[in-house]
């Protein structure tokens, strides 16, 4: 085990973040999802999902289901 703290906490953050988003399409031939992210981009992703459902995606994997939640996107 390292005696490095500040490598000790980087080990225990994930490097991927987890998004969140609306699913808009699901492909049954390939298995790919499309995924509308808040910000109104897409993005690709593989797994199990159905059209309207709010899922968590992370590195290009859907997680699981996420909650229907209400959205507040803050610039800064």
């Amino acid at each position: 085990m390292s005696s490095n703290l500040y490598k000790r906490l980087r080990a225990l953050v994930p490097t991927a973040p987890r998004l969140y988003g609306a699913v808009q399409s699901v492909d049954a031939t390939t298995g790919a999802v499309v995924v509308a992210l808040p910000g109104g981009a897409t993005m690709r992703a593989v797994g199990e999902a159905e059209v309207g459902h709010t899922v968590f995606v992370r590195d290009g994997v859907i997680e699981g289901p996420a909650p229907a939640l209400p959205v507040e996107t803050i610039d800064v």
